[in-house]
């Protein structure tokens, strides 16, 4: 049975290295001096695709949900299915019971673990933030911003991109390839691809709330207000998503 410090430790880690990479491949496109300055989206999605990849794999042992709509939906599943397990693995075969104190565990290890990791990929790039550049350049080097601002159809960008994922979490292991991490980091990259430019595809409340944070306190030439007035969105629609990307592979006898 894997304990509760392990499993903050891998949630921790895993959601840490994470963030730390897609800060810094973020920040690497973004700001001046850079050689990566003004890179394509393609650059953007791939990086934060990969960055899901190492995290994933950093988390192996909790299942790698990195997320807490993730989280969410296996609560929701358990729900639905009482043998459920937080990592999807049998009881007795390494499952981890969805109990109140894991959900927590898992949860509270998500939003620190985000945390430290863009305050790391600030670290990896700390000069940079030196220079004058656009505040809001910044800003979403570490959270999101929508491409045109309205709260509904951002939530339900968000609620879209979020079901998607989490179908294909619930589903993809009875594929005969069970592609596992790879196969992740190329749906959260087709996602940034479909939805960063509209939402920013946050499809994860800790990887948005968390970063507001790190930007709000980190020292930075031009920073602004962190935007909390945008803050809910990326919070609600990945959560509301993640009920309906469980709930309907369940409906029709997809899950694995």
């Amino acid at each position: 049975m894997i304990s509760g410090i392990e499993m903050f430790g891998s949630e921790f880690l895993g959601t840490a290295a994470m963030m730390a990479i897609a800060v810094m491949v973020s920040a690497s496109r973004s700001l001046p001096r850079n050689a990566a300055y003004r890179s394509d989206w393609i650059n953007a999605a791939l990086g934060w695709g990969l960055a899901v990849y190492v995290g994933v794999y950093v988390g192996w042992r909790t299942g790698g949900h990195l997320n807490p709509s993730v989280t969410l939906a296996r609560v929701v599943s358990h729900w639905i299915d009482p043998k459920a397990t937080l990592n999807g693995l049998p009881m007795g075969k390494g499952g981890i019971p969805v109990t109140a104190a894991n959900v927590g565990i898992f949860i509270l290890a998500q939003f620190l673990g985000a945390f430290v990791g863009c305050c790391i990929g600030y670290l990896g790039t700390r000069r940079h933030f030196d220079l004058h550049t656009d505040p809001d350049v910044k800003l979403t080097i570490f959270c999101t911003k929508p491409g045109i601002r309205s709260n509904f159809w951002n939530v339900v960008s968000e609620i879209v991109g979020t079901a998607i994922l989490v179908t294909w979490v619930f589903v993809n292991g009875g594929t005969p390839t069970q592609v596992g991490p790879l196969g992740v980091a190329l749906v959260i990259t087709v996602l940034v691809m479909a939805l960063g430019g509209v939402s920013g595809a946050a499809l994860n409340p800790a990887r948005d709330f968390s970063a507001r944070v790190a930007y709000a306190v980190l020292p930075m030439a031009d920073k602004d207000d962190a935007d909390w007035g945008y803050a809910w969105v990326p919070f609600v629609g990945p959560c509301i998503g993640a009920v309906i990307g469980v709930v309907l592979p369940n409906l029709f006898s997809l899950v694995f």
